[in-house]
């Protein structure tokens, strides 16, 4: 079985779709790729579709989607070619039966050992911490890289998300965001600020009130010694974060900001050496730019 769902839910097997059209079980089936090859309660399927509390014959209803969910299983079996090198958990005799398991007070689909994109995401942005946390910043960047290229959009997109599936989709969106944190540390770490900035500008225009982006920005147009641009960027996220929490920006954002101006002042307004002393006479005392002291 082939699971995505970083971007529209896609499931696959034997290569043949069995993602539903029907709104009901292809939420079904997307609370229970959230969990693959765990058993998934009757009750907190129930509580997703029917967060309002189940009507009567919701019991029945939800054996109806399951009954539907293992037509299509069933068809993808028939059309589909079994492999030549049968992977692990292949049996020749794997039935819908098999595919979506019905146990002791729930339901587990079975993926047969085949692949789970959040998988493939979560053990590429588990060796890019690693790297990360060992120094090794161009690893660090393509794990973390290789990690963020398996999304397609927001996950589950296109489903109807209740509860379960919305409080999924905020972990698996704050797991991106982290990740993708990393990895802009890692690539400013390799000095490619400048590569960085156009990215960066998409980012914090999408995430108006994520301070490490943000401080990420400002760093990166520091460097490119772009001061004033920096500063706006401060000055905007102080805005959004102000009319949407009524909060300041944090303590690092803010010594990033004096750091900004600091470098901006020094960089426009001339430093001058020492006046010399008076007993020189009126006539050579002047104010010498430092560069020109010889």
């Amino acid at each position: 079985m082939d699971v995505r769902i970083l971007g529209g839910l896609s499931v696959r097997e034997h290569g043949v779709s069995i993602t539903p059209t029907a709104a009901a079980p292809r939420q079904l089936l997307a609370l229970l790729t959230a969990s693959a090859d765990q058993v998934v309660p009757v009750t907190v399927l129930t509580e997703e579709l029917w967060p309002s509390g189940a009507p009567r014959g919701a019991r029945a209803e939800l054996q109806s989607h399951i009954t539907d969910l293992r037509a299509l299983i069933a068809g993808a079996l028939r059309r589909g070619a079994e492999p030549a090198e049968p992977g692990p958990g292949w049996s020749e005799r794997r039935t819908a039966d098999a595919v979506l398991v019905s146990q002791p007070g729930g339901y587990r689909l079975d993926t047969g050992g085949g692949a789970h994109d959040v998988w493939q995401f979560e053990r590429a942005a588990g060796a890019g911490y690693r790297a990360m946390e060992a120094g090794d910043l161009s690893r660090a960047a393509l794990r973390l890289g290789e990690a963020l290229a398996l999304w397609r959009g927001e996950p589950y997109a296109g489903v109807a998300a209740g509860p379960r599936l919305r409080r999924e989709i905020e972990r698996l969106e704050a797991s991106r965001l982290s990740v993708l944190d990393q990895w802009v540390e890692a690539q400013l770490g390799l000095g490619r600020h400048a590569e960085l900035l156009s990215e960066l500008s998409g980012l914090v225009a999408r995430y108006r009130t994520n301070e490490p982006l943000h401080a990420h920005y400002m760093v990166a147009l520091l460097r490119c010694g772009q001061h004033d641009e920096a500063l706006t960027v401060y000055e905007r996220l102080r805005v959004a974060l102000k009319g949407e929490s009524g909060m300041e920006p944090s303590a690092r954002l803010r010594r990033l900001q004096s750091s900004v101006l600091t470098v901006r002042n020094s960089a426009i307004r001339p430093v001058y050496a020492p006046r010399i002393p008076a007993q020189y006479g009126p006539a050579r005392a002047r104010l010498v730019p430092v560069g020109s002291v010889g």
